[in-house]
């Protein structure tokens, strides 16, 4: 028996569902071909010491860009115990530490490609260009999403329903207790006799 209705349909998967794991598993293939063609003409020895000297370099440089990052926290929080207004934070220097810390990571990722990633976002100038990407980036969907600040894009929830449609509304919680509820405020209740 039909019901004139259209059979459900999936939900269409987004672009970054389905790249990002293609991208993941190219840049995998990537690193160990690269391994092994340096490997074939410049020897094991030289590889594991790459790999070694990777792993300290971005060890260093997390270490560093946290103590940074713990140093800015400590600044603030004394301007601000003190009254004084806290310095406004530059894009460059507050995004620097993030990607001072992905540099690190990458350098610690067992691999020559991300090794130079990490290299190359140890140059001021490349991070700084990052940074002011990433701030407009944001500030452009941000924009574009109609919200003007984070809780605004996140004050309808989306429920899903199996046939595929989408049902928006809001969360309203009734914070009047019920009269059946009462027996949760008294505390634990008696076991049952048998």
């Amino acid at each position: 028996m039909t019901t004139g209705a259209p059979p459900p349909t999936a939900p269409k998967r987004s672009r970054a569902r389905t790249f990002v794991p293609l991208g993941i598993a190219a840049w995998l293939v990537l690193e160990v071909w690269l391994l092994t063609l340096v490997a074939g003409a410049a020897g094991g020895l030289t590889v594991l010491a790459l790999l070694v000297g990777g792993a300290v370099l971005g060890a260093v440089v997390i270490k560093r860009a946290g103590r940074r990052a713990f140093r800015s926290l400590q600044e603030t929080l004394q301007q601000q115990q003190s009254g004084q207004s806290p310095a406004a934070p530059q894009s460059a220097g507050s995004t620097g530490n993030g990607f001072l810390m992905l540099a690190g990571l990458l350098l610690m990722l067992p691999g020559l490609i991300s090794d130079a990633a990490g290299l190359l976002l140890l140059i001021p100038p490349v991070r700084s260009m990052l940074g002011r990407y990433a701030e407009k980036s944001l500030d452009r969907r941000m924009r574009a999403a109609g919200a003007g600040t984070l809780g605004g894009a996140f004050q309808q929830a989306r429920i899903h329903r199996p046939d595929g449609k989408v049902v928006q509304g809001e969360v309203i919680r009734d914070e009047t207790p019920r009269p059946d509820d009462s027996y949760r405020n008294e505390g634990p209740r008696p076991p049952l006799a048998h």
